[in-house]
């Protein structure tokens, strides 16, 4: 098991976010099974207009796993994250490749990161099952059974009602022989885009904080 997650902790700390408010960085996951598509350049992500589609009404109510389809394709989900806000908490470094890492004065680390162009790995109008194609495709070995679902704050107003966006999350023990540690991840299916979020620690009780910190200032911002 420790071996399994520092192998999921490698791998995903080459995945990265940007700073503030996560931009869609172009960073393909390519089908192992298929040849390798030309990199994509970096670029700000262009707003789109689907019509008939509503997104202030899809931002405006939770969006469990089931409800993935109500998202529109081409405006990919991203992340707002304040964590150098919290005493103990600095950046190491942001928009390097797309990548935010943090650390904390305990020995703690966090990175996130949105990607787009994830295609390969969709599963049609699925997220569940998308994004456990994401885990088996960061770590082969993985058992997709032991993914737990879990929510994030899902909109930026902070003086409208909150509400949540389901995730699904793969933890680990120090116990198991390595660091405690947390990924966090979602492949939404219909923009093809996805958002993952790793945390380790030296110890549980570390890793309890840090997750409680982060989520307190992590927040998944709806599209458009």
């Amino acid at each position: 098991m420790a071996s399994s997650v520092r192998r999921r902790l490698a791998g995903f700390a080459v995945l990265g976010a940007v700073g503030l408010v996560l931009a869609a960085c172009s960073v393909n996951v390519p089908d192992p099974a298929s040849p390798k598509p030309s990199p994509s350049e970096s670029t700000l992500a262009t707003p789109t207009i689907t019509p008939g589609h509503d997104a202030a009404a899809v931002a405006a109510k939770d969006l469990p796993l089931a409800a993935g389809g109500t998202l529109a394709p081409g405006d990919p989900v991203t992340v707002a994250l304040r964590l150098e806000e919290v005493p103990g908490w600095t950046v190491v470094h942001s928009a390097l490749q797309g990548e935010v890492r943090y650390q904390k004065a305990d020995g703690c680390t966090l990175v996130a990161r949105v990607s787009v162009n994830q295609e390969p790995l969709v599963v049609a109008g699925d997220d569940a099952a998308s994004t456990k194609e994401l885990f088996r495709y960061l770590d082969p070995g993985i058992a997709v059974e032991n993914l737990k679902p879990v929510l994030l704050r899902w909109g930026q107003d902070s003086d409208k009602p909150q509400h949540s966006a389901e995730f699904l999350a793969l933890d680990s023990s120090a116990a198991s022989g390595g660091k405690a540690a947390v990924v966090f991840a979602r492949l939404f299916s219909v923009p093809a885009s996805s958002v993952y979020v790793s945390i380790a620690c030296p110890d549980d009780g570390a890793l309890a904080k840090a997750r409680a910190e982060a989520a307190a200032q992590l927040v998944v911002v709806p599209p458009g």
